[in-house]
């Protein structure tokens, strides 16, 4: 376990070093204070004491963000054979993995906490609803995971950042938007199974409150598959090499 917060340690301070993480938070709050404040929906245009419209500005920014830190993870240190002197040490593809997977979720949660002003503004403005302010922001940490390994995976089996990115966003598409339409537009048990694939569903389900076993297993089945996808492309690398 110390080598694993060894090498997330050493991951967040890389993107602290590299401006990725300054950008990404600048980035983050200015869109979500943007469209949470001033545009569309804003909280003081609903007239309520709720969080929600950051919640729904944040699921769609996050879906983008996150690739753009994952991007890099594995498909740069594949371009510069970085990957093979790593894993040659006294560590694990699983440590590897579990480290990077924890920097870029330990960055997401920073640039979450300091949304945390919204939060006491609203509860300035009004009553609000503390558990379902807190489960929003659980279903937002849930959801970056599942993003984070779809991320690593696509990293881990291409030396293009680029590559790494679309395809990144090409599969959580499927998660974001194509399974719930495919599930309004479908029936019996097909329809809800694509309706359980669909990220949305479980998302809106937690972000209204309501904590269900059903929502958390979802969310850390796709992160654990992500990931042993993630390994799966590293220790066919390594029988490679």
């Amino acid at each position: 376990m110390n080598k694993i917060w060894i090498i997330a340690a050493r991951e967040l301070k890389t993107f602290f070093d590299s401006l990725t993480a300054y950008i990404l938070l600048i980035a983050f709050l200015g869109i979500s204070g943007f469209f949470t404040w001033l545009f569309g929906s804003d909280i003081f245009y609903i007239g309520q004491a709720s969080l929600q419209p950051f919640f729904a500005v944040a699921y769609w920014t996050l879906f983008f963000f996150t690739p753009a830190l994952t991007m890099r993870m594995l498909a740069e240190e594949n371009k510069t054979g970085t990957i093979e002197l790593l894993l040659t040490k006294s560590v694990t593809d699983w440590q590897v993995l579990l480290g990077k997977f924890l920097a870029c979720l330990m960055l997401i949660g920073i640039a979450l906490a300091l949304t945390l002003p919204y939060y006491f503004t609203v509860w300035s403005i009004g009553p609000v609803d503390h558990g379902a302010v807190w489960c929003g922001y659980l279903g937002l940490l849930l959801m970056s995971s599942t993003y984070i390994s779809i991320g690593l995976f696509a990293s881990s089996i291409t030396s293009n950042q680029i590559v790494a990115f679309l395809l990144s966003l090409f599969i959580g598409l499927f998660f974001l938007i194509i399974f719930s339409v495919l599930s309004s537009s479908s029936t019996g048990f097909i329809g809800e199974l694509f309706d359980y694939l669909s990220l949305q569903s479980h998302f809106d389900s937690i972000s209204r409150g309501v904590v269900d076993s059903k929502d958390i297993i979802y969310f850390l089945s796709i992160s654990l598959f992500g990931l042993l996808l993630a390994e799966t492309a590293l220790a066919k690398r390594n029988i490679a090499d």
